[in-house]
């Protein structure tokens, strides 16, 4: 399954009413519509200036990791639900010793996509070859720096040799596996402009494609400067650029064209709520999801959740606000 050709259809479609319906249908009829984003431990090895996790206070609240027979029940419960599973969503999965189980119970359940997102930084190439034979589909790396000096600064604790190990190992992998590689990259106005020498630090046949979003505030960060208003007027000519460096290299880019604006109502978005599911040691989906006890159909018919999805196919779109803050993405197949 190429999970950018779904996200490229998504956009197509303009109406949300039909996003919707859609919604509700699969739903009734048992079908795979959720986005699970796992996160099986709750710690990370780094502490990226960009990332909640510089607040000691707020790291002090997350605790815990799920023991084999739980995810067990969690694959039970969920992944036959699941469209896409994605391996890491707040913190650092590779700190995870059974994250090959992990992978292997998500083919076990067929699903369709399995991506694991890492800063790369405890991966050998040993460790990517075993998750490839588990059955993971995709890395997605988060960058914020693309020289040494200014990886290092934003990715506190980390390794730019390392980092650059774990690529050369993608590139050599990729001549026996079928397998993606995604890079997060999220700017600010001290990182930005370094983009344009992405392909001068980086070889394009160890990547195959290029996220490029706006720094966002997500909690007491130890970078706290999200005024992006000093790169408006360049970002399109900069953006054009790596545009052009991408199809180069045949690199599918994912970017806005322009920054978004807070106040932006992103239309291929107001559907995220509603396939979004995260599960930790400390949540599950939905607020009094008793998950080791009832089934998601059962919680789902208990809280209305089809009659939820079936009225927003009559509600417009000022009435869901709620994801006028999601990033726009324009998806550039190459």
């Amino acid at each position: 399954m190429n999970i950018y050709k779904l996200l490229r259809l998504n956009r197509k479609i303009k109406d949300h009413r039909i996003k919707f319906l859609g919604l509700f249908l699969l739903h009734k009829l048992g079908k795979r519509y959720l986005a699970v984003n796992l996160d099986p431990v709750m710690a990370c090895n780094l502490r990226c200036k960009m990332c909640y996790f510089t607040d000691e206070d707020y790291v002090r609240t997350l605790k815990g990791q799920f023991k084999r027979e739980e995810l067990d029940k969690v694959a039970k419960t969920i992944f036959n639900r699941a469209l896409k599973l994605q391996i890491g969503c707040g913190t650092e999965p590779t700190l995870y010793k059974d994250l090959d189980y992990i992978v292997a119970l998500g083919k076990r359940y067929k699903v369709p996509y399995i991506s694991l997102t890492t800063n790369a930084n405890l991966l050998t190439e040993e460790k990517i070859e075993s998750l490839l034979k588990a059955g993971l589909n995709e890395f997605t790396i988060s960058l914020h720096g693309i020289t040494k000096e200014s990886y290092e600064n934003f990715m506190k604790k980390a390794s730019y040799e390392k980092f650059h190990q774990a690529f050369k190992a993608f590139e050599t992998l990729k001549k026996n596996y079928d397998f993606k590689v995604r890079i997060n990259y999220t700017f600010n106005k001290d990182n930005f402009y370094e983009l344009k020498e992405i392909f001068n630090h980086f070889n394009g046949k160890s990547f195959d494609i290029l996220q490029i979003r706006p720094i966002q505030k997500i909690g007491n960060t130890e970078y706290s400067d999200f005024d992006l208003e000093s790169l408006r007027s360049n970002y399109p000519r900069v953006m054009e650029t790596i545009r052009q460096q991408c199809k180069m290299n045949e690199i599918t880019l994912l970017a806005s064209d322009e920054i978004p604006k807070k106040e932006s109502l992103n239309e291929s978005s107001l559907i995220f709520d509603y396939t979004f599911c995260y599960v930790s040691p400390q949540k599950f989906w939905k607020e009094g999801f008793n998950w080791k006890e009832e089934s998601f159909a059962a919680f789902s018919k208990k809280i209305g959740w089809d009659k939820q999805l079936l009225a927003n196919v009559f509600k417009s779109k000022s009435t869901l606000k709620s994801m006028a803050n999601r990033l726009n993405y324009e998806i550039d197949f190459n």
